[in-house]
């Protein structure tokens, strides 16, 4: 069993290093944003995924900060982007 989670914690860390580059060249703000929570969501898979396999305990303390983190990045990227009445946002 450990080997069937240790392969599919392989493979979801393959599809995460795909989406990194989703990142890197994203065409908007937000597909990269978007990228960054697979990110985290992929990391937090990972960890929980590695935890089950080695019966390291710490490995789900470590995903379930990674959770808040991304939850936190998302609100902040929210909090920041600009809104409709932003004089930033007028493009004529």
């Amino acid at each position: 069993m450990a080997e069937f989670l240790l392969a599919a914690a392989g493979f979801v860390l393959l599809t995460v290093a795909l989406g990194l580059a989703r990142i890197l060249v994203g065409p908007a703000t937000v597909d990269r944003m978007m990228a960054a929570q697979l990110l985290g969501t992929g990391g937090i898979a990972v960890l929980l995924l590695l935890a089950a396999a080695t019966g390291l305990s710490a490995a789900v303390d470590v995903a379930l900060t990674l959770a808040v983190v991304a939850a936190f990045a998302s609100a902040a990227f929210v909090k920041g982007a600009p809104g409709p009445d932003d004089p930033a946002t007028d493009k004529a």
